[in-house]
């Protein structure tokens, strides 16, 4: 809980920083998350978790990457360093708002052209989206009794106040994207979305998935062992997405 200490927050100029971790990321996603990104924020700060193909070379192309940090040995297994890592990076830059965003996410229009309205406040320090699992394609996303993320709201931008206790709980793996502790401080949950496209690319990529998940967590200690076997479901439920009007 904040202490009672005044924290400093500011109503405008807020620096936005987005923040990422990747590997071996070349021919997926990222080149269009970065262009996107580099549209609506100051700088992104990335960690590669020792990829061996040319996701540093693709990353480093974009201007608005202002550090990044290529790891020699990958810290996936211990997935709670590896986020921690991502945050100490970012605390160098004096950022004012930190932004997470996964290699294979991208904003809608409407929640990245209403962004600097979020931040340039002084009233709340976290700010919550609801993410869309895309499947099997880029027009649908799953709805079923195990793929609800977009019903809940997940905080993925939060401000960054110098002296705040930021704690990442120590979990191998499923570590939240950002320190647990901001969700002490006051926030507000928007109805603004973000497509999550990891899950939108072929079966076999699922699969793929699916395995990796098995192996890393054989036995559910992490995650659900049910939620890992329905990526495998041949007729999942899938809504089609409709882009939200601008106002």
């Amino acid at each position: 809980m904040d202490d009672g200490r005044i924290w400093r927050r500011k109503k405008s100029g807020n620096k936005l920083t987005a923040i990422m971790q990747v590997r071996n990321e070349q021919g997926r996603y990222l080149e269009a998350v970065l262009a996107e990104l580099s549209r609506f924020v100051d700088e992104i700060v990335i960690v590669d978790d020792a990829s061996t193909d040319g996701t540093c070379e693709l990353c480093s192309s974009f201007s608005k990457v202002v550090r990044l940090v290529r790891l020699e040995s990958s810290l996936f297994r211990t997935e709670w360093q590896l986020r921690k890592r991502l945050w100490d990076e970012a605390v160098v830059t004096s950022p004012d708002w930190i932004l997470s965003v996964d290699a294979d996410e991208i904003y809608e229009q409407r929640a990245a052209l209403s962004i600097r309205e979020l931040i340039n406040q002084d009233q709340y320090d976290w700010v919550g989206y609801r993410i869309y699992d895309f499947w099997g394609s880029l027009t649908h996303y799953r709805e079923d009794e195990w793929w609800t993320l977009h019903k809940r709201h997940t905080m993925t931008l939060i401000r960054y106040l110098p002296g705040f206790h930021y704690y990442y709980p120590q979990w191998e793996h499923h570590v939240p994207r950002l320190p647990v502790t901001a969700a002490a401080l006051p926030g507000v949950c928007t109805e603004f979305r973000i497509k999550h496209l990891g899950w939108a690319g072929s079966e076999a990529d699922r699969r793929a998935k699916y395995e990796r998940y098995k192996q890393l967590d054989p036995f559910g200690k992490w995650g659900s062992l049910a939620h890992y076997e329905s990526i495998l479901d041949p007729k999942p439920r899938l809504v089609r997405w409709h882009e939200e009007a601008m106002e």
